[in-house]
């Protein structure tokens, strides 16, 4: 469709003289152009979500999403999935996707190279959302009262979610950190990486890896659905509540979809109710009953967070 676009696009710069040559009066050439210009005229807000989870329930949500934002701002919306955590902050950087759904340090890491982008929205568990370590029965592992329990941890083999996760690596991390435990004190001198938080509790629970750091969120719904088994691999630390995923969007989009258009935006996500059966499934595949306004001062713990660590420079 972009190379039609583009020579369709090329046509139109022709002469009026050569236009005889290329068709017929009232052949297939006006036809063309005019439906060029039509998709050059057509505004398409393109919609991204980190890889958190996996593909088959990430394609479930997110074309829901796209249907009901088209619903209620009357604009195309497309979702347009990405490989990688870091692959969505530089679709975001470039302009390739206008409105993402980040983890906290993923946002910060995008708004920082993109300035003017807006915090939309959070969830209402993102407000004080928090990570859980996990470990395999098998061990010898077993839960800890406070956050120097997780000393306990050096010589086990353990595993994070994405690098750039903030429940899944950057907040766990921090708190090994404050029970004196560097990344080389795993087993084999480096933690594991797993790309998302259900491979990471699937490894934990497998053996795979001893033990392991996932939003508390996907740990619920892993033992709600049965796919986490309490025989095989249990909680051992909860963390402190800290601010979370949220909505991100490119500063121009009232230039490009007309003025308000930002503002119609957000209204239209914090309108998002379980008593609407549409909004219902999309709340419930987020885990959430309703999104809540959010501002990016909300997050200046994680980018110090994220500095310390060096994953914000």
């Amino acid at each position: 469709m972009t190379f039609r676009i583009r020579a369709t696009a090329a046509l139109v710069g022709l002469s009026l003289a050569l236009l005889p040559a290329l068709a017929p009066a009232g052949g297939p050439l006006p036809s063309l152009l005019s439906e060029a210009k039509a998709q050059q005229n057509t505004k398409v807000l393109r919609i991204g979500a980190i890889p958190d989870q996996k593909p088959e329930l990430l394609n479930r949500l997110y074309p829901l999403v796209a249907n009901e934002l088209s619903r209620q701002l009357g604009v195309k919306v497309t979702y347009v999935p990405v490989v990688n955590y870091a692959a969505a902050v530089t679709a975001f950087r470039t302009g390739g996707l206008d409105l993402v759904w980040f983890g906290s340090l993923t946002g910060v890491q995008a708004r920082l190279q993109k300035p003017g982008a807006q915090v939309i929205a959070q969830r209402d568990i993102d407000a004080s959302f928090q990570s859980v370590f996990i470990a395999n029965t098998s061990s010898g592992l077993r839960p800890i009262s406070n956050v120097k329990g997780l000393s306990e941890l050096k010589g086990k083999r353990f595993t994070f979610a994405s690098e750039s996760s903030t429940s899944g690596r950057l907040m766990p991390q921090y708190y090994l950190n404050q029970a004196g435990v560097k990344l080389s004190d795993f087993a084999g001198g480096a933690p594991g990486f797993t790309g998302s938080h259900d491979t990471a509790i699937a490894l934990v629970q497998s053996g795979a890896y001893q033990a392991g750091a996932v939003s508390e969120e996907v740990w619920r719904s892993s033992l709600s659905e049965g796919k986490a088994n309490r025989a095989k691999v249990i909680q051992i630390w909860k963390t402190p509540g800290y601010p979370n995923y949220h909505w991100l969007a490119q500063p121009d989009l009232d230039k490009r979809f007309g003025k308000g258009f930002t503002a119609r935006m957000k209204t239209a996500i914090l309108s998002w109710r379980p008593t609407n059966p549409r909004q219902k499934e999309v709340l419930a595949l987020f885990g959430a009953q309703r999104f809540i306004p959010a501002n990016a001062a909300a997050y200046s713990s994680i980018e110090q967070v994220g500095r310390q660590i060096g994953k914000i420079r």
